[in-house]
């Protein structure tokens, strides 16, 4: 069945931001006593928030200061300043949507702060939004919290069972699952076995969604 919602996540599936958010990471973390690589830094940090990363970072035994989440969400957002491009199909993807009349919005992990900066960067994309960006940290309900993704669907008024999740992260995906919401699991860069996993039906690119939700 046609969804009447696609509730899209923002990093990585929106904007292509997690590989500088990854970079600067591995940094930091090399910094203080934390080596790890691309691969499992995904594995423990993928779609989460950068407090609860903080707290598995110490876990493992990296020694970062009491004032580390502050200070590297801004040195986050300065290099993201520079220049944060779209994932490709994005536009392509919101034109299908909108002449199917279906509507959208934006969960994320990440801050309203963050959203702003990346999204920002590209205003057509961002007018079509039409405001609905939400974060599971200014909500308090981070994923896997089905609560963001609830959230967003009660602002476009359409129920659980009618919106499709679009996420790259399994914390997303299992939001989804835990929401009741079908869910496309992008997975762009691996063979989505840890998106499957949970349930989402993997996808390889944005340009897949229109024959996923039935309009092609």
């Amino acid at each position: 069945m046609t969804p009447k919602a696609i509730l899209f996540d923002c990093d990585g599936v929106l904007v292509d931001s997690e590989a500088t958010a990854f970079d600067l990471l591995a940094e930091d973390l090399a910094a203080h006593g934390l080596q790890l690589t691309r691969a499992e830094m995904e594995q423990k940090f993928l779609g989460g928030t950068i407090g609860g990363l903080f707290t598995v970072a110490r876990g493992l035994g990296a020694d970062l200061p009491d004032t580390w989440v502050d200070d590297f969400y801004a040195r986050m957002y300065a290099r993201l300043a520079q220049g944060t491009a779209l994932i490709d199909g994005v536009a392509e993807v919101l034109d299908a949507l909108d002449a199917a009349g279906i509507t959208y919005a934006v969960g994320s992990n990440g801050s309203d702060q963050k959203m702003q900066i990346t999204l920002g960067q590209h205003p057509a994309v961002m007018a079509r939004l039409g405001g609905h960006l939400y974060s599971g940290q200014s909500l308090g309900c981070p994923k896997p919290d089905p609560g963001l993704w609830l959230h967003a669907a009660r602002a476009l008024g359409v129920a659980p069972a009618d919106c499709v999740v679009v996420d790259d992260s399994p914390t997303g995906c299992t939001g989804a699952a835990r929401a009741g919401m079908r869910c496309l699991g992008l997975a762009e860069h691996d063979d989505g076995a840890r998106l499957a996993a949970t349930g989402a039906e993997v996808i390889r690119s944005l340009r897949d969604i229109p024959a996923k939700i039935g309009l092609v």
